[in-house]
């Protein structure tokens, strides 16, 4: 048995295109919120590269913006504000 332990891969930072998805139930404010939060923490991103998803029936919404990732505080600080929302069901 081999135990090594396998390290996430290092990211470089600023990491420019950067992708966050966050995916939660399809209300009407859903993707204006998700959008608030990243002009938050990433203040400049590109809106016209934001792509947003509905599931086959409706119910979900996925909305994935491209950021430039400054650094772990500004990806958890990000994750955390997404996760907060109620309608969010899982961040990427």
């Amino acid at each position: 048995m081999n135990n090594t332990t396998q390290e996430p891969p290092k990211i470089e930072f600023p990491c420019p295109d950067y992708p966050i998805k966050s995916m939660g139930e399809a209300t009407a404010s859903y993707r204006e919120a998700v959008l608030n939060i990243m002009e938050k923490h990433a203040p400049g991103f590109d809106i016209n590269r934001v792509s947003v998803r509905d599931s086959r029936k409706g119910t979900f919404q996925s909305v994935t913006v491209f950021i430039t990732a400054t650094g772990v505080e500004q990806l958890q600080s990000i994750f955390d504000d997404l996760k907060k929302l109620p309608e969010t069901k899982m961040v990427l």
